[in-house]
C-alpha cells in the first residue's frame, strides 16, 4: 500500500512539475499562452486600475503590466509613418536639384509606395489587394523592431463606396461596386492580418462606416436610407472583411439617419453582436467634439464620452487620458463600461502578441536591408501598377507602341514630370516618373523623346507635327495643390486651386478634366495621340474618349508609376485593368450629392443614363471568345463553367466577370463574381467561377435578414457590365 501510494506521488510530482516551472516562467496568468483568450483578458482585467483600462481607450498600453502600446498607422497604398505635411519639391527632384525624392527625411519613415487603392481596386485582383497588406503589415512590423515605436494597427483597408465620383476622397476607396470592394477588402484583410491561426502580423481597422462618401459638411451630415440599403449596399463591403477576419474599424463623422456613427446603435447590435466584431472600434479624429457642436446630439463631452462607450466604441483617437478621466470622475462612466470597453482594446493587443513574451511575427528578420530597398519589394510594386492600368480605348490599335517604327515621341502635359504624394501616401525611396520610364524605354532602342509640359509659347503643335506619336500626360493634383514648380505650397485644408480637383475634407466641384484643352491642341496637330490619364477619379471627358485614339488611366503616387504606365505603352506588359467606377459624361447624370439612395440614378446598378465608361470596362491587346456556360450546384455554392478562348495576337488576362439580374430586382444587374484570367496566345482554358450561395442573396426588411430571391435569376458572364457574352437562367 505504501509502495503504491508512493508511486502517485512520484507520479503527481513529475505531472505537476511542468505546471508548476511553467507558471514560475510568468510575473502574471494572463501572460501564459496555455490559457484561453477568455481567461487571459479576464486576469489582466483583474490586474488594471481605472487609469490603465482609461490608458487603452486613448490608445496607450499598460506598462506596469507589460502590456505594449499597438500603436497605429495609415496604410491605404502604404504604411505612413511620417514625413512632410508640405509638398516635397517634385519638379525640383526631376531636375536633380533636390536631393533625393525632394526632400531629406530619416530613413525609418520610408515604406513600398503602391497606387492609390482606387488603382489597386482596377486590378479586379484579390491576389494584388493581398499583397499590398502582406508588405504594408511586414514593414509596419520592421518599422516597429527599428525604431521601437510600435505601428501595428493598419487603417486600413478602406471598405467604403465610391458611390458618386465627386467625392473628394474618391481615391481612397475601391469603387462603387459592393461585392467588388468586399472581394478586395477581405483580401487584404488577409494579407495584414497573415496567415497564422493565433497571432496577427499587424490589425487590419477598416474604416469608415458607415456611409462616408460626401466631404463638404461630412462634420454635420445626416446620411439617410433604408435598411436594405444598408445591408445590400453601405455595410456589405465590411461584412466582408469582417468574414475574413477583420475585427476592427474605425467610424464615420456624419450620422446614419440621425445618429451620429461614433454612437450609433448598429456598433453593438450589428458590428459587434451580428458580426462578432470583438476588437478596437475608434472613432475619427474630431468626431467626438462634433458629436456636441456640429451633431448636437450630446450635451458636453462627458455624454459624448459614455454615449460613444455604451454604443460599443472602444477607443477615442481624439481624446486624452484627462478627459476620459475627468468623465469618470464626474460620474459619467461606469467602472463597468470602461472595463468592458478597454476588454476590446486588450483583445487586439493579445492577437498581436504585445501581451506574450514573444510571437511568430516578432521573430522576422530583416537584416541589413529595409524590406522597401529589396527588389522583391519594387518588383510588387511595380507588378501591382502594372495592373492597375486600364486601357479605356485603342482605335486603330494604335497601342502598343511599336519602337521598330515610331523614331519619335513627343510627350505633354504637367503629370509627366512628378510622381506626386497623396494626403496619406506612402514615402517612398524613390520614384519613376512617366517621363523617365518612358525615356528608359525608348531611348535604349534609338527612339528620341522630346518633352513639353504645355503650350505656354504655341509650340506645342509643332512638338506635335514633329513626333511620330504624341503622348499627353494629365490628371488631378491629389493634394489639390497649385503646379508652381519650384513651389511647395500646400493647398489649405478644405480648399482647392482646381474645380476638378477632390481630397480629403473637399468634394469636387466639377468633372471636367482643366487640361483636356492641352489634348484638344495636340491631337488636332497630331492624330496619332495617346492620353495617359493619371488621376484618382473618373472625368468626364466625353471630347477626348470621342476623338483621341488611345486613352490608358491609372492612379496616383506608386513608387513605379513610369516603369508601368512605360511598360503598358510600348507592349512589355498587355495590361487588363478594368474600370470600378460609371464614368458619366456630365454632372447632370448624377443625383444631388447628399442623396444616398442610390436607386436614384447612381452606380451602374441604376444608372439611366449613357456613361463615357462603364463598370468594368478595360480592353487588352488580344481578343477573347467565351463559350459553353453550364451551371450547377455543389452544396451551398454554384459553379459556373464556360470556355474561355485567347484568339488575339498575344498573351494576355482578361477578367472575366459575372453578373446577377434577380427577379423583382431594381437593379439592373448585381455583380457577383469575377476571375482575372491569364491565357498564352491561342490558348483555350475551361473556366470555373464558383459563388457561395449567400452571396445570391437580397436583405429581406421584412424577414430582417438575408434571403434567396424567389423566381428565375438571370445570370450574365462578360468582359464588362456593358459587355455581356454569355447569358443564362436559372432558379436558384
Amino acid at each position: 500500500m505504501k509502495t503504491k501510494v508512493l508511486t502517485l506521488l512520484v507520479c503527481c510530482a513529475i505531472l505537476l512539475f511542468p505546471l508548476k516551472a511553467l507558471a514560475q516562467e510568468f510575473a502574471y496568468p494572463f501572460q501564459n499562452p496555455a490559457l484561453t483568450e477568455e481567461e487571459r483578458l479576464d486576469n489582466a482585467l483583474s490586474l488594471m486600475t481605472v487609469d490603465e483600462m482609461i490608458f487603452t481607450i486613448v490608445g496607450q498600453g499598460v506598462p506596469r503590466l507589460g502590456i505594449a502600446n499597438p500603436g497605429s498607422t495609415e496604410a491605404i497604398h502604404g504604411i505612413v509613418r511620417g514625413g512632410p505635411t508640405t509638398l516635397p519639391d517634385m519638379y525640383a527632384l526631376a531636375r536633380g536639384q533636390a536631393g533625393r525624392n525632394g526632400i531629406m527625411e530619416p530613413a525609418y519613415l520610408h515604406s513600398t509606395a503602391f497606387p492609390q487603392a482606387y488603382g489597386i481596386g482596377e486590378t479586379w485582383d484579390r491576389g494584388m489587394a493581398q499583397v499590398v497588406g502582406e508588405v504594408m503589415s511586414v514593414e509596419a512590423r520592421y518599422h516597429s523592431q527599428k525604431s521601437g515605436r510600435n505601428c501595428l494597427v493598419l487603417w486600413a483597408p478602406n471598405a467604403d463606396l465610391g458611390r458618386d465620383p465627386r467625392w473628394g476622397r474618391t481615391e481612397e476607396c475601391f469603387g462603387e461596386d459592393p461585392y467588388l470592394v468586399g472581394e478586395m477588402v477581405a483580401s487584404e484583410v488577409r494579407g495584414i492580418q497573415g496567415d497564422d491561426p493565433v497571432y496577427w502580423r499587424g490589425a487590419a481597422l477598416m474604416k469608415h462606416f458607415l456611409a462616408n462618401s460626401n466631404e463638404d459638411g461630412r462634420m454635420h451630415t445626416d446620411s439617410r436610407f433604408d435598411e436594405s440599403l444598408f445591408r445590400d449596399y453601405y455595410s456589405y463591403g465590411f461584412w466582408k472583411g469582417a468574414r475574413a477576419g477583420a475585427k476592427s474599424l474605425m467610424t464615420a463623422y456624419n450620422c446614419y439617419n440621425g445618429i451620429p456613427c461614433e454612437a450609433n446603435p448598429f456598433i453593438h447590435e450589428i458590428l459587434r453582436g451580428e458580426w462578432g466584431m470583438d476588437g478596437t472600434i475608434v472613432n475619427d479624429a474630431g468626431a467626438l467634439r462634433n458629436m456636441v457642436t456640429e451633431h448636437h446630439f450630446a450635451e458636453d463631452i462627458d455624454q459624448a464620452i459614455r454615449l460613444s462607450l455604451e454604443a460599443g466604441l472602444s477607443r477615442f483617437i481624439d481624446s486624452r487620458f484627462e478627459q476620459v478621466k475627468a468623465a469618470y470622475d464626474a460620474g459619467a462612466l461606469s467602472e463597468e463600461l470602461l472595463r468592458k470597453s478597454a476588454r476590446y482594446n486588450l483583445r487586439t493587443m493579445l492577437r498581436l502578441g504585445l501581451m506574450d513574451a514573444a510571437c511568430p511575427y516578432d521573430a522576422l528578420e530583416f537584416g541589413e536591408v529595409a524590406p522597401w530597398e529589396t527588389q522583391d519589394y519594387k518588383d510588387k510594386a511595380r507588378l501591382v501598377t502594372q495592373k492597375s492600368v486600364v486601357l479605356l480605348k485603342n482605335e486603330g490599335h494604335l497601342l502598343p507602341i511599336d519602337k521598330s517604327k515610331v523614331k519619335k515621341i513627343a510627350v505633354f502635359g504637367n503629370r509627366a514630370e512628378a510622381v506626386l504624394k497623396d494626403w496619406y501616401g506612402a514615402l517612398p525611396t524613390y520614384t519613376v516618373t512617366p517621363l523617365e520610364g518612358i525615356r528608359e524605354a525608348a531611348e535604349n532602342d534609338g527612339v528620341e523623346v522630346r518633352f513639353q509640359r504645355w503650350d505656354n509659347d504655341g509650340t506645342a503643335q509643332e512638338t506635335a507635327r514633329w513626333a511620330d506619336v504624341c503622348i499627353v500626360c494629365v490628371g488631378n493634383h491629389p493634394t489639390t495643390s497649385p503646379d508652381w514648380d519650384e513651389q511647395t505650397i500646400q493647398s489649405p485644408w478644405g480648399r482647392s486651386v482646381v474645380a476638378g480637383d477632390g481630397r480629403e475634407a473637399i468634394d469636387r466641384r466639377s468633372l471636367m478634366l482643366e487640361t483636356e484643352d492641352l489634348i484638344k491642341v495636340v491631337w488636332q496637330a497630331n492624330p496619332r495621340t495617346v492620353v495617359a490619364l493619371i488621376s484618382s477619379f473618373p472625368f468626364a471627358i466625353g471630347w477626348t474618349a470621342g476623338h483621341v485614339p488611345a486613352i490608358v488611366h491609372l492612379t496616383q503616387c506608386s513608387q513605379e508609376l513610369g516603369h508601368a504606365l512605360a511598360d503598358v505603352l510600348f507592349g512589355t506588359y498587355n495590361p487588363a485593368g478594368r474600370t470600378t467606377q460609371t464614368w458619366v459624361g456630365d454632372i447632370l447624370d448624377l443625383p444631388n450629392m447628399m442623396d444616398y439612395d442610390i436607386r436614384h440614378g447612381r452606380t451602374y446598378m441604376y444608372f439611366k443614363g449613357k456613361p463615357v465608361f462603364p463598370f468594368g470596362h478595360g480592353l487588352s491587346y488580344t481578343d477573347f471568345k467565351y463559350s459553353r456556360l453550364k451551371i450547377r450546384r455543389e452544396g451551398d455554392r454554384y459553379v459556373f463553367r464556360f470556355r474561355l478562348e485567347n484568339t488575339g495576337p498575344c498573351d494576355g488576362e482578361e477578367v472575366v466577370q459575372l453578373y446577377a439580374r434577380f427577379k423583382g430586382d431594381d437593379a439592373a444587374c448585381r455583380l457577383r463574381g469575377f476571375e482575372r484570367i491569364a491565357l498564352a496566345k491561342g490558348e483555350r482554358r475551361e473556366v470555373e467561377i464558383s459563388v457561395p450561395a449567400s452571396d445570391l442573396q437580397l436583405w429581406d426588411p421584412v424577414a430582417h435578414a438575408f434571403r434567396t430571391p424567389g423566381g428565375r435569376t438571370r445570370f450574365l458572364i462578360g468582359a464588362s457590365s456593358a459587355d455581356i457574352r454569355l447569358k443564362k437562367g436559372v432558379r436558384l
